[in-house]
C-alpha cells in the first residue's frame, strides 16, 4: 500500500495575523504529500465541484465583468481527473451566478466537455439553470421551464450531462408544491440522460429561500422526494447542500433504490461518504476542490476496506473545510482559490468578481495553518512565500 509521504519537520516559519489584532510566530508542520490517484476503482461516485480561474491581465472591472484564464482553469480539471475524481462544471464553486454568466459558463461548459471527451473516460457533470433569466422578467413558471430548456439543450448539444441546479426564478415565483412539481416534471421529461438535482440551501445562495415552496425544510423534503422518486427513471442522483448531515441521511433513506444521494455538506463529508448500516452518499463537493489529493487517496483506501485509513486521512482536513466554509458561507470560493493560489495551481490570487477581497486577512492566515496541519500544501515553501507576498499585499510584515 502506497502511504503518504510524511518529510522531516519544516523548519519554516512566518507571522501571522490574529483575531486580536496582534501577530504570532508560526511555525509549518510536517506536512504529508498524497500519492497520485492508486490502481483500482473506487466504490464512491466522487465530484469535485472546481472552481475557474481569472486571467489577472485582463483589462476589464471586476465588479461588472468576468475575464477566464482558459489555459489554467482547464488544466485544473486535468488536475481533478488525473486524481481519479470527476469533474462538477460550472457550478456555484466556478461562481456561477455570482460573477459568472451563462454565455461564459456554456464556453466553459464546452470547453470542459471537449478535455474529458479527449480523455476518454473522465467523468463531467454540468450546471444547467436559469440565470440567464432576469428573476424580475420571469413573469410566469412557463418562462422558468423555457430557460432550463435551453440550457439543457446547449449542454446536451456540447455532448454535456446534466447537473440541473437550483432557479432563484423558479423560487420567486412558485407558490406551492404543485408549481414545483410541474416545473420539474416537464424539464426532467425531456432530458437526454438522468440528470443530478442540486437542492442548493439559502447559506449558500440567499435568493433560494424557501426552495420547494416552503421555508419549513421538513415539508421541502416531503416535496423534493416526491419529485424525485416519481421521475426515479430520469434522475440519476440528488445533491443536498444544506450542511445538516441528518437531513441527508433522512433523505437518502427515503430515495427510491434506482436515486444516489451525492453529499454536498462540506461540514460532515468525511461520516457521510463512509456511511452506516443502511446507506451511504456518493460525493459532490466544492472543498474537493480544495483537497483534491487528499479526497483522491481517502477514498482509494475506502475502496480498499481500510476504513481507518479513509478517515486518518479525511479527518484532518475537516477542521480547514468548517473554516473555509464558515458564514457567510456563500464567500467560501475565495477560500478555495487561495488553497489554489498556495499550491501552485495558478500564479496569482484574482478572482472573477474581484471576490479575493470577500474575507479577511485573518481568515486567510487561519486558513493557512489549517491546510499545514491536515497536510494539504504540497510546496510548504512556495506555500509560505505566496502567504507572505499576500500578507505583505495586505500590509503585513510577515
Amino acid at each position: 500500500m502506497n502511504k503518504p509521504v510524511m518529510p522531516g519537520s519544516s523548519s519554516l516559519s512566518l507571522k501571522l495575523p490574529k483575531a486580536d489584532r496582534t501577530l504570532e510566530d508560526y511555525r509549518l508542520t510536517a506536512s504529508r504529500v498524497f500519492p497520485g490517484r492508486l490502481e483500482g476503482s473506487l466504490n464512491r461516485v466522487a465530484f469535485s465541484a472546481v472552481h475557474v480561474v481569472a486571467d489577472p491581465l485582463a483589462d476589464i472591472d471586476p465588479w461588472l465583468g468576468a475575464a477566464v484564464d482558459w489555459d489554467r482553469t482547464i488544466a485544473f480539471r486535468e488536475h481533478v481527473w488525473d486524481l481519479g475524481l470527476g469533474v462538477a462544471e460550472a457550478m456555484d464553486t466556478a461562481q456561477r451566478g455570482m460573477g459568472l454568466d451563462w454565455p461564459t459558463s456554456l464556453e466553459l461548459i464546452r470547453r470542459s466537455v471537449r478535455a474529458a471527451s479527449a480523455r476518454g473516460k473522465a467523468l463531467v457533470f454540468s450546471g444547467a439553470g436559469t440565470d440567464h433569466l432576469a428573476v424580475d422578467e420571469a413573469k410566469t413558471l412557463d418562462d422558468v421551464i423555457r430557460a432550463y430548456e435551453e440550457q439543457i439543450a446547449a449542454i446536451e448539444s456540447a455532448g454535456g450531462r446534466i447537473i440541473l441546479m437550483a432557479s432563484r426564478a423558479l423560487a420567486k415565483l412558485a407558490r406551492s408544491a404543485e408549481d414545483y412539481a410541474k416545473v420539474y416534471d416537464r424539464v426532467l421529461s425531456q432530458v437526454a440522460e438522468p440528470v443530478i438535482i442540486h437542492w442548493l440551501g439559502d447559506m449558500f445562495d440567499p435568493a433560494l429561500a424557501g426552495y420547494w415552496g416552503t421555508a419549513n425544510l421538513d415539508m421541502a423534503m416531503d416535496t423534493a422526494v416526491a419529485i424525485i422518486n416519481n421521475n426515479a427513471a430520469k434522475v440519476d442522483g440528488v445533491k443536498i447542500s444544506l450542511l445538516d448531515k441528518q437531513r441527508e441521511i433522512d433523505m437518502r433513506r427515503r430515495l427510491d433504490r434506482r436515486v444516489r444521494m451525492y453529499t454536498g455538506d462540506d461540514f460532515n463529508y468525511a461520516e457521510l461518504i463512509a456511511g452506516d448500516e443502511q446507506g451511504f452518499s456518493h460525493a459532490l463537493l466544492g472543498i474537493f476542490d480544495a483537497i483534491a489529493p487528499a479526497a483522491s487517496y481517502a477514498l482509494s483506501r475506502l475502496a480498499a476496506g481500510d476504513q481507518g485509513g479513509f478517515h486518518d486521512v479525511l479527518g484532518p482536513t475537516l477542521p480547514l473545510s468548517r473554516h473555509i466554509f464558515k458564514a457567510p458561507t456563500r464567500f467560501y470560493k475565495t477560500g478555495v482559490v487561495f488553497m489554489a493560489y498556495l499550491n501552485g495551481h495558478q500564479d496569482h490570487f484574482t478572482m472573477v468578481g474581484g471576490q479575493e477581497s470577500a474575507r479577511s486577512t485573518v481568515h486567510l492566515a487561519e486558513l493557512f495553518c489549517l491546510a499545514d496541519k491536515a497536510g494539504l500544501l504540497a510546496n510548504p515553501e512556495m506555500a509560505t512565500q505566496r502567504m507572505k507576498s499576500v500578507l505583505a499585499l495586505r500590509g503585513i510584515e510577515a
